[in-house]
């Protein structure tokens, strides 16, 4: 299929890395791409929440992704990006190691995940994504980002 010709049901993913592996996120879902800046960091917040950001205005709590997912220690320089991400009515960012593209895929280019007992729990996976020679994990980044165990940011924002 030519290069910005989308198939009916085609859907469009981000896609960025973390550590060795490449993760795509619905596109729908960001609203802006920013390079690292200093955060604002509160007291008491888990390790992998490094913040908040004044982004024109709202308060934007920062998750490192690379703390959450155990992937090392996180390096921040010119390629660290921060995904602004626009969730049910939230704004957050999330930092990640570099962004490459964005992809369009077919419902047959979807595969499902397969049960790995991976760092990232396979309720937040929408499932494999092969383009070619590359595969990409699909993440369904409202259920991860609501999650209980990221519903830490809930309070951490609230007690602002």
């Amino acid at each position: 299929m030519p290069a910005g010709v989308s198939a009916p049901n085609a859907l469009e993913f981000l896609s960025f890395t973390l550590g060795q592996e490449e993760y795509g996120i619905d596109i729908q879902k960001v609203q802006e791409l920013r390079g690292y800046d200093t955060v604002t960091r509160i007291a008491n917040a888990p390790e992998h929440i490094k913040g908040v950001v004044n982004l024109r205005g709202i308060i934007v709590p920062i998750i490192d992704m690379r703390i959450k997912f155990n992937l090392g220690t996180p390096t921040y320089d010119q390629f660290t990006v921060v995904i602004i991400l626009n969730l049910a009515s939230r704004v957050m960012g999330m930092v990640v190691d570099s962004v490459s593209d964005v992809i369009t895929l077919t419902p047959e280019q979807i595969k499902p995940a397969p049960e790995m007992g991976a760092v990232l729990g396979t309720d937040y996976l929408i499932g494999l994504g092969t383009l070619d020679e590359r595969m990409l994990i699909l993440v369904d980044i409202d259920k991860l980002m609501t999650s209980a165990e990221m519903g830490l940011i809930e309070q951490t924002v609230a007690t602002l």
